[in-house]
Formats: structure tokens, C-alpha cells, sequence
């Protein structure tokens, strides 16, 4: 009886094994750990755990600027200088000469340092050298204990000392009591539209509102310079569509830290966090819904599906690539520059964790392969690219810095 037990346990286990979905993923991958939610079946070849590729390259790593609170984002001026954010609110200056200068940049809004509220990203405008325009994201303290993103921009004194004619372009709404997933990142279109990406504020009630056109919660939205909305908006245009809606560049996210515009084709790439598992890689069409949290690669932190534990659905879009476990993503830039010829067109990612940056080889807008790089410096919260080809890396850390990252000789 027992062994006739053993025997039926033994075949049950093994059809369960047979009928499983396989993870579509190279054999070859990156080495992590398993995923957390292995029964998920990519959508196609590719879409995760793409092959490793070592492109054999050591990078050199210098210091720019040290002694930055939780830097988390970086504006590259047009005379080398740089703007740096500072999540406890501080904007900060390091000179051209890559002195980081003691006193922070006046001017500023308030801004809710709380958890992970603050001052979030910082971008220079496109004509920053003629009009000395900057843009920023921030956590916006509304009211008692409830905060939103919030997005403004300002012109920077001539001594670079100052910001005057601030002005507010976005508020999320509605504000939220909960001081996570604020997102955000901030960039601009070849055309002068401006983006800015939100988050879902974490909490099982508000993640709802990513489904929601007329919630801020989860949305990537698209505006003119001055805040109002561009006609055309995929939501723009309708008498019956309210100013929130119209706003609405995509929906169905979670919490998008990283952005890249590519300024010659016009594609709006983004990276955001999933949950447990289920961390995104997203080219942006407009008006799309990209799913959470009705679908999603990843599972809840107390391992329990996220909603019906599905991944895809009708009207939904899935990610180019999605990563399980998660990488964290902070920023991503394609890179661009002459130091790193082998690497032109591919991706730079930031890693929080476990840290680093990710890099994807990308053909034909899907990703061929992954490599891990920097996994020595701990959190990475933004990268972008010099003048020159070197990389810049912003370190997540209470003495948090700016590296400049070069090929070793």
C-alpha cells in the first residue's frame, strides 16, 4: 500500500513537471538566482534571461564628486558642469572643473524627503544654453501627510548659484498618503514635448489607479514645456476628456524610474519595477496599457499572485524584456558615445539591486543578449553619457558619488 502510495505521489509529481510552461530563456544566461515565479512562460524568445555576452571590457573607475546625500539624478550642462539631486532636496553643482560645490542651488520648492519621496530627477531643457532652463521631479507635500509627484521647471542664475521663475508643469493626482513609488523620471522629444514618468504609490488600493485614464497613479504623461497639453496627445482633443486624461501619454505601470527618448527616431523606451520578480523593459506606443496590475512577471513580496496571477491579457501590452529576480532599475540611456564603440545602440541600465549596471545588447529592438558590469559599487540609481564617450554613474549611498567609467588601458 505504501509503495503503491510512493508510486502515485512520484507520477503526479512528474506529470505536474511535464505539463509545467517552460521559461523561455537561453540556456547560456546571465548567472542569478532562480526565479520567483519559474511557471511563467515568456511570451516569446527573448523576452528574459536573454544569452550572456562578454564584451571582455574592464572599466576604469574614477571619482568625480564624493560626500552627495542619496544622489538620484544627474543633469549633464553644456560646459561639462553637472546638476546633481539630492533625495534629502538638494540641488547641487559640480563645476566644469568637477569641484562639487558646498552650497546647494537655492530656489527650490518644497519638496517631502520622506522614504522614497524627494527630489527625484533633474534635466537641463534642450536650449539650456541659450534660455538656462531646468526641469525637475519631486515628492510634492500635499496637505496633512499626503504627497504627489510633481514636476516644475526653473532658469538657473548666470553664477549657477540660484533658480528664479519656478514654475509647476504636473501634479499627480490624486496625493497619496503613501510616501513610495513616486517614479519618476523627466526628459524631452526632439520636438519640445516634455515626459515624465509616475508611480503607483505601492499600496494594494492604489495600484489600482493604474487602470485608471483620469488617476496620476502609474501613467507616463506628455506635455508641453509650460504644462498644457500638446494636441497630439492620444487622449487630447475630445470635448468629454477631462485635463487629467488628456494628459495620459501611457498607462498600466507600477513605478518607472528610467527613461530614454531616442532623438532621431523618436522612441520613448522606459524601465520600471515590478514586484517580486516581473522588473520591465517597455517601448512606448501611445495610449497603450501596459498591465499592472492586471498582469505582471512577478509575484507579491508575501509570494501570493499579483490579482489573478496572469501575464497577459487582451488590450495589454507585454514588455520587450522583463527580468525575474529583479534588477531594480534606476535610469537607462542607449548608449551613443566613441570610448565604447561595441556598445553603440546598446542599453545602459542602473542597477539598485544587486547593483550595477545591466547592459543590453539590443538588434532590431529586442534584446540578443545581457552583461553585468559595476556590480562592485552597490546601488546604482542613474547613468548617463559625456560629451566624450565616458559613462557616468550616480552611487545610491549616504556618501553616495558621481563615477566616470572609461576603458582600463
Amino acid at each position: 500500500m505504501l509503495q503503491a502510495l510512493i508510486r502515485t505521489a512520484w507520477l503526479s509529481l512528474l506529470a505536474a513537471l511535464l505539463s509545467a510552461p517552460l521559461l523561455a530563456q537561453s540556456p547560456d544566461a546571465v548567472a542569478t538566482p532562480p526565479p520567483n515565479v519559474p511557471e511563467f512562460r515568456a511570451a516569446f524568445a527573448g523576452q528574459t534571461r536573454a544569452p550572456e555576452v562578454l564584451s571582455g571590457v574592464d572599466l576604469k573607475v574614477e571619482v568625480v564628486a564624493a560626500g552627495l546625500l542619496h544622489p538620484w539624478g544627474l543633469a549633464l550642462l553644456p560646459d561639462g558642469a553637472m546638476l546633481v539631486s539630492e533625495r534629502a532636496g538638494r540641488l547641487r553643482l559640480i563645476d566644469a572643473g568637477g569641484a562639487l560645490i558646498a552650497d546647494p542651488i537655492t530656489g527650490l520648492p518644497d519638496v517631502l524627503s520622506n522614504k522614497q519621496g524627494g527630489l527625484l530627477d533633474i534635466a537641463a531643457a534642450p536650449d539650456f544654453a541659450a534660455s538656462g532652463m531646468v526641469y525637475w521631479t519631486y515628492a510634492k507635500p500635499v496637505g496633512a501627510g499626503l504627497s504627489a509627484t510633481a514636476a516644475a521647471r526653473g532658469r538657473l542664475s548666470a553664477d549657477r548659484r540660484h533658480l528664479t521663475e519656478v514654475m509647476q508643469i504636473y501634479e499627480q493626482s490624486p496625493a497619496s498618503p503613501s510616501p513610495a513609488h513616486f517614479g519618476s523620471r523627466i526628459g524631452f522629444e526632439a520636438g519640445g514635448a516634455v515626459i515624465i514618468t509616475t508611480g503607483d504609490h505601492f499600496t494594494e488600493t492604489e495600484r489600482q489607479f493604474a487602470q485608471d485614464l483620469a488617476k496620476g497613479h502609474g501613467k507616463v504623461v506628455r506635455l508641453n514645456p509650460d504644462g498644457s497639453v500638446p494636441d497630439d496627445n492620444p487622449y487630447a482633443g475630445h470635448a468629454e476628456v477631462d485635463s487629467r486624461i488628456a494628459r495620459v501619454f501611457t498607462y498600466g505601470h507600477r513605478n518607472v524610474q528610467g527613461l530614454h527618448i531616442d532623438q532621431a527616431t523618436g522612441a520613448v523606451w522606459i524601465v520600471e519595477h515590478g514586484p517580486q520578480g516581473g522588473d520591465e523593459l517597455n517601448l512606448l506606443k501611445p495610449g497603450a496599457n501596459y498591465g499592472w496590475p492586471v498582469i505582471s512577471y512577478g509575484e507579491n513580496y508575501d509570494g501570493t499572485p499579483v490579482g489573478a496571477g496572469i501575464t497577459a491579457a487582451a488590450g495589454m501590452e507585454q514588455p520587450v524584456y522583463y527580468w525575474d529576480p529583479v534588477i531594480a532599475p534606476g535610469d537607462i540611456v542607449a548608449y551613443q558615445g566613441a570610448m565604447f564603440p561595441d556598445w553603440y545602440g546598446d542599453f545602459l541600465i542602473a542597477s539598485l539591486n544587486p547593483g550595477g549596471i545591466v547592459r543590453l545588447e539590443m538588434r532590431n529592438g529586442l534584446v540578443t543578449g545581457e552583461e553585468r558590469m559595476l556590480t562592485d559599487q552597490g546601488r546604482i540609481r542613474d547613468v548617463d553619457v559625456a560629451a566624450d564617450g565616458a559613462i557616468l554613474v550616480l552611487t545610491d549611498q549616504d556618501d553616495g558619488a558621481v563615477l566616470r567609467l572609461t576603458p582600463a588601458r
